[in-house]
């Protein structure tokens, strides 16, 4: 493939698995705290879900800029890599590259056009400016610091050639309690902090305020460093609601009625249990682990 080579490889130390509550997860992902969930065969069934439920909720639309017939892709963060061997095979002409942290879920026969790397998100791109039609960033929020996003989203910027695109796609996750008995403490703290989607949402949602003259807000500037001077005009931004459909026809204010959506909140509601199941394991085995030690140690003077 032509395209162009490693940002930041990794070492094979990088390669390197720990077992964890009978799950295997990526021991520079633990150490480095950017990524807790699993790299087992478990994961990859559950990011299958997982690109089912968003091909439901975008109608099977795998890019959703104009593009005819784009002739490089770059997927970050590409996990199992379900959305890139679809578009590989979607377009044959096109080469597609995957970066990801772990190599443990890369599939072991993927399209002739498509191959893959292991770069870590959260160091800057190496890759030379203009290089790629599309840069496809989803759901990447869990494994990339908060502090990282605007950078972040600075590459992805970079790397894109003139008239390109760059699709970003993230779900707004809020872990709560239901029935109130669980309160917002540290636990539920810990969880919607590992997750990182909020940040993501706020950076993504800068990308779309900007119409007309550049501004020097934090829709802005501050949040990636995008503006008119810099060649952007306007992003639009589709929000998608994947609720359950067992609250009510309506959820803060949008129509639950239709069939479509409530086959979207069922078979979303898989995904979100094997999802805070996973995301959670790890970080709040831990934090339970801590304080279990510390009661311990109180409770015996």
């Amino acid at each position: 493939m032509s395209l162009p080579e490693t940002t930041e490889p990794l070492n094979d130390e990088y390669r390197d698995t720990v077992e964890y509550c009978g799950r295997t997860f990526s021991k520079y992902s633990l150490e480095a705290g950017t990524y807790f969930a699993p790299v087992d065969e478990e994961e990859i069934e559950r990011l299958e879900l997982m690109h089912n439920v968003l091909s439901k909720v975008f109608d099977n639309r795998l890019i959703f800029p104009p593009m005819a017939t784009p002739r490089s892709i770059l997927d970050c963060g590409c996990g199992a890599a379900n959305w890139a061997v679809e578009v590989a095979e979607h377009y044959p002409d096109c080469e597609v590259l995957g970066i990801d942290v772990s190599p443990h879920m890369l599939p072991d026969h993927a399209p002739r056009n498509l191959d893959f790397q292991i770069d870590d998100l959260n160091s800057r791109f190496t890759f030379p400016g203009n290089s790629f039609d599309l840069v496809h960033s989803q759901m990447v929020a869990g494994g990339i610091h908060a502090s990282r996003w605007p950078s972040y989203v600075r590459d992805i910027y970079r790397v894109t050639k003139p008239g390109g695109w760059c699709q970003i796609v993230e779900m707004y996750l809020n872990a709560q309690s239901d029935n109130g008995r669980l309160t917002y403490g540290k636990y539920l703290a810990c969880l919607n902090s590992e997750m990182e989607t909020s940040r993501a949402v706020e950076v993504v949602k800068s990308l779309s305020e900007y119409v007309g003259p550049p501004k020097k807000s934090p829709s802005g500037i501050e949040y990636g460093g995008l503006d008119g001077e810099r060649g952007i005009r306007r992003y639009r931004i589709e929000t998608h609601y994947a609720a359950d459909e067992r609250l009510g026809n309506r959820y803060d204010g949008y129509d639950l009625a239709e069939p479509r959506d409530q086959r979207i909140g069922r078979a979303n509601r898989e995904n979100i249990k094997e999802l805070l199941a996973t995301a959670a394991l790890y970080p709040l085995t831990e934090q339970t682990k801590s304080a279990g030690l510390v009661a311990h140690r109180q409770g015996h003077g």
